[in-house]
């Protein structure tokens, strides 16, 4: 792998960390949270105690005031391979930043004490059965009846659902108006608030994803974040870290996948010598190191704009597609390159090859990102601009 100017000796120290807690804290639970299909709450109150939970936030809450992405990179370089389930990225980089960035001071104290110490797990509810990307085409509604909104809709594939204590609900607020959105912090025992199915998935087995149902919930008006109608602002102002974020844990699942099937084919045999020694073998592997450390160089690259804060929509929809397209490739040579082996749930490779389906799926499908960069260059589906 080659050298990466981005970190500084503070942050490999923090990565020498962040392996010694994942190797005593979430490897011996990995066959035991893939069994049950969701990781524990314990997990999340160790990380908590180690400083890993929203760095960013202020002392005051008891976070360490440490607004460095660099750091939560490292968190997902190390964790994604590990256990893909524990989505400490979702809580940390994707709907964290709500809180920060559009809560008020009220919010705040009341809920990022808990979103730090690991208490309080994060998910966000935008998906809904039928809708897909479509945002517009939300059906959730949120009525203000004066002292409190009242909400109702379903929600679906969301990630921490059964986990989640407080999960951001998208809803529509302007039954004329289709960009009229509202955020709703909806709290765990809230009446009317259900969980449905913890959903069967063909990868990422530990992760706690499922169907939220919102019956007549009385959402009150200091659990509305920011404006009840320009929620749909606020979402897209987070896309590109949400993308970004995603970037990093493609090529990290990539990166170990390449490096196990290194060693697979050096200690293999087959005709009398290392599947190493065919021709085909080296051309795949060198094929494979170049497109990771293209992707590695590409992903640190955004990641340096993203701390000056320069990061464009646009760009970042690159990384996305750029990434989880690598990612599927690799992991699909890798698994070739262990034949019969690689089906195989004993082998690594083959969890790797179902956790990395999705990643062309969720945060923006591929074909999503291949028209929001068609049309920076100034074309769409009416015309050359």
């Amino acid at each position: 792998m080659l050298h990466r100017p981005l970190f500084e000796p503070e942050h490999e120290m923090f990565r020498d960390s962040v392996r010694k807690w994942a190797e005593a804290e979430v490897v011996p639970h990995f066959e035991e949270w893939q069994k049950a299909g969701i990781v524990s709450r314990e997990v999340w109150k160790s990380a908590g105690e180690q400083g890993f939970l929203a760095m960013y936030a202020e002392e005051e809450y008891g976070g360490l005031g440490m607004d460095d992405y660099r750091f939560d990179q490292i968190l997902i370089e190390e964790l994604t391979w590990r256990e893909a389930g524990l989505f400490i990225p979702l809580h940390n980089r994707v709907v964290g930043p709500y809180f920060r960035k559009f809560a008020n001071d009220e919010q705040k104290a009341r809920f990022l004490p808990g979103i730090v110490d690991g208490s309080n797990i994060l998910a966000i509810a935008i998906t809904e059965p039928g809708t897909g990307s479509d945002v517009a085409g939300m059906r959730s509604r949120a009525e203000d009846r004066g002292d409190h909104w009242l909400l109702n809709g379903a929600k679906t594939y969301i990630s921490n659902g059964i986990l989640a204590d407080t999960v951001i609900v998208a809803a529509r607020t302007d039954p004329d108006n289709p960009y009229a959105l509202g955020l709703f912090l909806v709290e765990r025992d809230m009446p009317g608030f259900k969980r449905g199915r913890k959903l069967a998935k063909l990868g990422l087995h530990s992760q706690d994803t499922a169907e939220l149902f919102f019956e007549d919930v009385k959402v009150p008006k200091e659990n509305v974040l920011g404006d009840p109608a320009h929620g749909f602002k606020s979402m897209m102002v987070g896309l590109a870290e949400e993308r970004l974020t995603g970037a990093v844990s493609y090529v990290a699942r990539a990166e170990r996948s390449f490096e196990i099937t290194l060693e697979y084919v050096k200690d293999r045999n087959a005709f009398g010598r290392p599947i190493g020694a065919f021709q085909n073998t080296r051309f795949k592997m060198a094929e494979m190191r170049t497109q990771l450390d293209a992707a590695w160089v590409f992903v640190d690259h955004c990641t340096s704009l993203h701390l000056k804060g320069n990061l464009s929509a646009e760009l970042a929809a690159q990384a996305k597609l750029m990434t989880s397209e690598t990612e599927g490739r690799v992991v699909d040579e890798c698994l070739q390159l262990h034949g019969g082996a690689g089906y195989m749930e004993e082998y690594e490779i083959s969890r790797h090859y179902a956790d990395a389906r999705i990643s062309r799926i969720y945060a923006g499908t591929s074909e999503i990102m291949k028209e929001i960069i068609g049309r920076s260059l100034g074309l769409d589906e009416r015309g050359v601009k």
